[in-house]
């Protein structure tokens, strides 16, 4: 986990914004409730909180309501199949949290691929960079199967603009999450004109264009959310936040404008694969059968019931979900398509579960964040429970603050320094405690190696895991509690991924109709 330098409040932005708080406590304008200062004022200070902040999804994003659940409780349940390899139970509480509403598709990646090639245009390092996140099309080749044309127009053609995007490995995966996390950011604080507007960035020179060689659309620039909260990205639009720091406008005339401060609450939280157990809970969808804090029906499925067809009049006897019904049949007999798809089908085929995602069982598999171990849950923590954690921090000059960027504009990470926060004494000499192990991804559960230096076991700290089963597997696999495992830089036809987003603030999603204790407001201080 990167160190983030956290701030005792939540700064407000615009000068509508801040016109609403001044005059201090007694004035009845927003104040310290323990030193009564006011807020939102330049003659106290400039000390800046948001108090009308409202949470909500990045683009793409459902909000999942977290709660408790038995991660793996669902998974001995299926008629006929022995899952006992796979049978792990534990009472776990998974946080609130955001989710795609849908599996990534080829035309997303298309746009990423889009983004580098037009962004990288002209630079030694864009060959490299594009080659690094092409799908692999050629896992679609098998040695006794016709699959040449899905190798040379799956990911491209329109036909399959909607279908899931496979042939991508964790770490391609990733790596898309990093880079939608600073786009997402950065259209956000164009669009409103917190930063330089894209219309205006675009237009020639002389017609009205800014003038600012710190943008991020600027050539050698590329926006980064970390670069532009620390400063090194300037660039403000005539809707940034007014800058109420002492020394920001000493002359008084006109209005001193700063970047957005991760105190405004206008930075969307990174992109990032879901936790395995984030997963399993969100398809489940338990939050449909639960009434009064009592689940009225367990489900082996992100559906109801035992079966695997609608039992609904219009849809009577339809598959719910793509999978594989048998070793040769993918999609029924024509005519009478069960699934209609021999293989992906589009990412908003087929019914949403009761928290609104499509296909959270079959299409494909989908990428999770975790490490695989078989007996992961026998150790793991109550609250969130993951494995694979890689403590990191940025790399910055001790003197200036100033984070190191790597060629594709993002900040260079090393193995976190520290458990705890260093005295400033360590920061400045770039300390580091050896007797910290910034790698827990094996925690209490260390690999063996034979004499050769092969290792016992089939996997190890780069194996990953995945579940939800795929077009090309059958019934057992789409049970939420299964899990399978492949190699971070592996890919597969079968395998795809879906985003999450870490939710700030109270877990409760819809507080309307719900019982609420109310609290008082605290009393202004007045000078007597």
């Amino acid at each position: 986990m990167n160190r983030i330098y956290l701030h005792v409040v939540i700064s407000l932005l615009g000068v509508g914004a801040l016109s609403s708080c001044g005059g201090g406590g007694s004035k009845g304008g927003a104040y310290s409730e323990k030193t009564g200062y006011a807020y939102n004022q330049r003659e106290n200070g400039g000390f800046e909180v948001k108090k009308n902040f409202k949470r909500g999804p990045g683009p793409g994003l459902i909000e999942i309501e977290g709660g408790e659940f038995i991660m793996g409780g669902s998974a001995t349940d299926i008629p006929g199949q022995d899952m006992s390899a796979y049978n792990y139970k534990r009472q776990v509480t998974v946080s609130s949290f955001y989710m795609d509403e849908t599996e990534v598709s080829n035309t997303d990646w298309l746009e990423y691929l889009h983004w580098i090639k037009t962004t990288f245009r002209g630079k030694p390092e864009l060959r490299e960079y594009y080659y690094e996140a092409l799908p692999d099309t050629l896992v679609w080749r098998k040695p006794l199967s016709y699959n040449e044309p899905y190798v040379n127009n799956y990911l491209r053609h329109p036909a399959y603009g909607d279908y899931p995007v496979v042939g991508v490995s964790w770490l391609q995966a990733t790596d898309y999450c990093v880079w939608r996390t600073d786009r997402v950011n950065e259209f956000i604080l164009r669009e409103k004109g917190i930063m330089t507007p894209f219309k205006d960035l675009n237009k020639p020179a002389g017609k009205g264009a800014k003038s600012n060689a710190n943008t991020g659309a600027q050539p050698g620039i590329i926006y980064n959310t970390d670069a532009y909260l620390n400063g090194q990205i300037k660039d403000t639009g005539k809707n940034a936040p007014v800058d109420l720091s002492a020394t920001a406008n000493p002359n008084g005339k006109g209005k001193a404008l700063r970047n957005v401060r991760l105190e405004d609450g206008e930075i969307y939280q990174p992109y990032r694969l879901p936790t395995e157990a984030e997963w399993e809970y969100a398809a489940l969808g338990l939050i449909g059968n639960t009434q009064y804090a009592n689940i009225n029906e367990k489900k082996i499925y992100p559906w109801n019931g035992l079966g695997i067809t609608s039992p609904k009049k219009s849809t009577r006897g339809m598959i719910l979900a793509n999978f594989k019904r048998g070793k040769g049949d993918y999609m029924g007999v024509g005519g009478s398509l069960n699934d209609k798809g021999s293989i992906t089908q589009s990412v908003r085929s087929f019914t949403p579960n009761d928290f609104g995602l499509y296909n959270m069982a079959g299409n494909v598999s989908e990428w999770v964040q975790d490490v695989y171990r078989l007996n992961t849950f026998e150790a793991t923590e109550g609250l969130n429970p993951f494995r694979g954690n890689e403590y990191a921090d940025k790399e910055r000059d001790p003197q200036s603050n100033v984070i190191k960027l790597d060629g594709k504009g993002r900040p260079v990470m090393k193995p976190a320094a520290s458990g705890v926060k260093q005295t400033w004494a360590q920061l400045q000499s770039q300390y580091v405690d050896s007797t910290y192990k910034a790698d827990q991804r094996g925690f209490k559960d260390e690999e063996k190696n034979l004499p050769n230096g092969e290792l016992v076991t089939l996997y190890n700290n780069k194996s990953r895991v995945y579940k939800g089963g795929s077009w090309n597997d059958q019934a057992m696999w789409l049970n939420p509690a299964a899990r399978r495992f492949l190699q971070e830089d592996e890919s597969t036809a079968d395998i795809g991924f879906r985003c999450a987003m870490t939710m700030l603030g109270a877990p409760e999603v819809k507080s309307a109709g719900k019982p609420q204790f109310r609290n008082k407001p605290a009393k202004p201080f007045k000078v007597k």
